[in-house]
Formats: C-alpha cells, structure tokens, sequence
C-alpha cells in the first residue's frame, strides 16, 4: 500500500499489546488484517508471558522472528511436490502480496511512534 489512501480504504484502531493504532486497510482486506493482528497480540502476549523479554520493542521483534520462522517453514513445506499436488489450498503468492499490504498498513501506523524513540 502506498501512502495515498486508495478510494476504498477506511481507518481502522486496531489493538496489539494493549496500545491501540490507527491504520489504514481496504475493505476486503479488514478480515485478514484483524486475523494478523489477533495473531501478533497473541504470539506477543505469550512472549510477554514467558518473563525472558522485557521491552516493547524487543518482544515485537521476538514475535516478528518467531512468526518469520514459521512462515519459512510453511513455504519451504509447501516447495515439496507432494504438498502442492495435495491441493492444500494454500496460495503463497497471494500470503506474500497480503503480507507486504499488511508490512505497509503497520509501517504507516507505527511511523508516529518511531519519532518517540528519537
């Protein structure tokens, strides 16, 4: 998503770890970024839980890692000939065009609170 609003985008507060952010998301995208936002508060949340991590920023990128990783071994696993031809439904293809949709809605987002850290 480019910093021009599209027509048919709507803001959207969305709440991980308890901090809510304002972003902006196409209406037939909503569904799947509320999905990834429950998502990230909740790997989020189970790192807060764990005691091993303290800030903000360091449980996000923990979270970012953890969910990179699992990604990874989705895409490598779907690679295997024998995966794609049991027809799992799976596009990575269209994971990847949501996820970079869902990278540029949460860098917007978040840039406000970057210059806090300045």
């Amino acid at each position: 998503m480019s910093a021009s609003l599209k027509s048919a985008d709507k803001s959207l507060d969305i709440t991980i770890m308890g901090r809510t952010y304002k972003v902006n998301c196409a209406d037939d995208e909503r569904d799947a970024l509320l999905e990834a936002v429950g998502y990230l508060d909740q790997k989020m949340g189970e790192i807060k839980a764990s005691g091993r991590v303290g800030s903000l920023e360091r449980i996000a990128v923990m979270a970012a890692l953890n969910i990179a990783h699992e990604l990874l071994v989705a895409r490598n696993s779907n690679t295997q000939p024998d995966v794609q031809a049991a027809g799992n439904g799976f596009d990575m293809a269209e994971a990847k065009r949501r996820m970079r949709g869902m990278q540029a809605m949460l860098d917007e987002a978040l840039a406000p609170q970057d210059k806090l850290f300045e």
